[in-house]
C-alpha cells in the first residue's frame, strides 16, 4: 500500500493499515531523508493515549536505531505539543508522534515534526514520502534497545516535566488558580490529562481516564462530541470556563460559564484582541482559508498584517518561520501564538484564555462582547458528510467546472480557490465545500450573523447534492 501524508500526518486504521511493518516504511522513509538533510541525524519519539501506542514507538525507535540515529524516546503517553517542544529543547533534527488526534478511536496515525519546534514543512514532507520504501526494512525488530540504551544511542527524557516546567516559568498559575473564577477542564480521554492535574490539582476534571476507546466519540472538540461537557457546566453554576483539548491536545475547545460552546473562530479572535489590547503585542496573523472573515476585520482595525494560507497548520508554521506572528490557526481548533514554540497546542491556548479572564477580571461573555463591538457578532456552523467516493468526486468536479451558481435563494458575488471553494455571497456570509485531506469525508461551512442563517446556508448546500 502506498503511505501517504495528508493535511497533517499519515493515518489508518489499527491493524488493518496501520500495522507495526508499515509503521516500519513509513519510519524508514523519514530516517532516509533524515540522513540526508542532517550531519548527525537525532529524532524525538513518542505517542498518544491510543491502541498499540508503546508497540508503534518500539517499532518507530528500532527503525531509527538500525538507520544510525540517535533516538530520544518518552515512557508513557505525551501530546503532540510536547514532542515538539521536545524537538527544541534537545535539538533533535526532528520528531514522531504516533497518533491519529481527532479521528475515532479505530484510527492511528505518524506525524511528522520539526528542529524548529513545529511540524515539518509540506516540500520537507513530500520528500519524506518519496523515500518510503515499498518492503518492510529487514530484520528492524531485531534491535536491541538495551543496549542501544547502554550506549548512549538511545535516551529516555521526561517531556511532560519539561512541558510543565515552561508553562510554570511563562504564566503566572498562582494568580489564575487563586482568581475569582472557576475552571474545568475535558481532556477527551486524551494526552492533555495527566498535565493539566499536575498544573490544576483542584480543578474540576472530565473524562480524564485512559480509555483508548475515547468512550466511542472520536476525540475532536467539536460540540456535538462535548454534549455531557456542556450539561456540567450548565448544572454546576459555578463554573465560569470550560477549556476542552482533543486526542493530542493540540487543538482547543471552550465553553464560558453558561456552558456555551466556543468555536475556533471566537478562540483566535479572543487571542487576537487579548494579544493586541491587554498584553500589547504586535505582530501578523495568518490563517487558514476556512476561518470567519471577522477575524481580517480585527486586523484592519488593529492595524495587524494579516494572511490567509491553505488548510494545514504546516501552512501556519511555514510563515511562523519567517516572520513575526502573533496568531496563527485554524477553524478546527489548532492555533499557535507568539512566545511559544511554532505548534498549535491547546493547553498553552487555554492558559492564555484562562490568564486573559484572570488578568481583566472579565468573563468569556464580557470580552466577546468587546469583539463583536469592533467587529459585529456572527455564527459559523461545519458538517462532516460522509459520502461514496464517487460522489464527493463529482462535487468536486462541479466545483472546479463552476456548476453551482445558486444555493437556495443565495447568489455568490465571488468564489475563491485557495484549499476548497469558497462562495462568498456578501462580505460577511459564505458557504465552503471542501474534501478532508484526513478523513473519507466531504466537509461543508457556513458563516452567516446568525446560527439559523449559516444552517440555512448549510442546507442549501446539501440541497445540491
Amino acid at each position: 500500500m502506498k503511505i501517504k501524508f495528508g493535511t497533517d500526518g499519515w493515518r489508518a486504521i489499527i491493524a488493518k493499515d496501520f500495522t507495526a511493518d508499515n509503521v516500519a516504511r513509513a519510519a524508514a522513509g523519514h530516517a532516509a531523508w533524515l540522513k540526508q538533510n542532517f550531519k548527525n541525524p537525532s529524532v524525538v519519539v513518542g505517542h498518544d493515549c491510543r491502541f498499540c501506542g508503546p508497540l508503534f514507538v518500539e517499532t518507530v525507535t528500532k527503525v531509527m536505531l538500525q538507520n544510525g540515529l540517535n533516538v530520544i524516546a518518552v515512557k508513557g503517553f505525551v501530546s503532540t505539543p510536547m514532542i515538539s517542544l521536545g524537538c527544541k529543547t534537545y535539538g533533535t533534527s526532528g520528531g514522531v508522534i504516533i497518533t491519529a488526534s481527532h479521528n475515532p478511536s479505530e484510527y492511528n496515525g505518524y506525524k511528522l515534526k520539526s528542529g524548529h519546534g513545529g511540524p515539518l514543512l509540506e516540500d520537507d514532507v513530500k520528500a519524506v514520502e518519496k523515500l518510503i520504501p515499498d518492503e518492510i526494512p529487514t530484520d528492524y525488530d531485531a534491535v536491541d534497545l538495551t543496549l542501544a540504551e547502554q550506549t548512549g544511542q538511545l535516551t529516555y527524557k521526561d517531556l511532560e516535566s519539561d512541558y510543565c516546567q515552561k508553562v510554570e516559568e511563562s504564566f503566572d498559575l498562582e494568580a489564575i488558580r487563586n482568581s475569582k473564577f472557576n475552571f474545568a477542564y475535558d481532556a477527551m480521554y486524551g494526552s492533555g490529562q495527566n498535565v493539566m492535574r499536575r498544573l490544576f490539582p483542584e480543578i474540576t476534571f472530565v473524562h480524564c481516564d485512559h480509555n483508548p476507546l475515547f468512550d466511542g466519540i472520536p476525540p475532536e472538540p467539536i460540540l456535538k462530541n462535548l454534549t455531557e461537557f456542556a450539561d456540567i457546566i450548565k448544572l454546576s453554576e459555578d463554573i465560569d470556563c470550560g477549556l476542552v483539548t482533543d486526542g493530542d491536545a493540540d487543538r482547543i475547545g471552550l465553553f464560558d460559564g453558561k456552558g456555551n460552546f466556543i468555536d475556533s473562530h471566537h478562540i483566535l479572535l479572543l487571542l487576537t484582541h487579548y494579544l493586541y489590547k491587554y498584553k500589547g503585542w504586535r505582530g501578523k496573523v495568518a490563517t487558514g482559508f476556512s476561518t470567519t472573515v471577522k477575524l481580517r476585520k480585527l486586523c484592519e482595525i488593529y492595524e495587524l498584517d494579516f494572511e490567509v494560507v491553505p488548510i494545514g497548520f504546516k501552512h501556519v508554521c511555514g510563515i511562523m518561520l519567517k516572520e513575526d506572528v502573533l496568531v496563527g490557526g485554524e477553524e478546527s481548533g489548532g492555533i499557535a501564538v507568539k512566545g511559544h514554540i511554532p505548534e498549535r497546542d491547546g493547553i498553552w491556548n487555554g492558559m492564555l484564555i484562562w490568564e486573559m479572564m484572570t488578568v481583566t477580571g472579565k468573563s468569556l461573555q464580557d470580552v466577546i462582547a468587546e469583539i463583536y463591538e469592533l467587529v459585529g457578532s456572527f455564527a459559523f456552523k461545519r458538517e462532516d458528510l460522509t459520502i461514496k467516493e464517487s460522489l464527493k468526486q463529482e462535487i468536486i468536479a462541479k466545483c472546479k467546472a463552476g456548476a453551482y451558481t445558486t444555493f437556495g435563494s443565495r447568489k455568490p458575488i465571488k468564489v475563491e480557490d485557495m484549499d476548497g471553494f469558497k462562495y462568498y455571497f456578501s462580505d460577511t456570509e459564505w458557504a465552503m465545500i471542501r474534501p478532508s485531506g484526513t478523513e473519507p469525508v466531504l466537509r461543508i461551512y457556513a458563516e452567516a450573523a446568525t446560527y439559523e442563517a449559516a444552517q440555512e446556508i448549510l442546507d442549501d448546500v446539501k440541497g445540491l447534492f
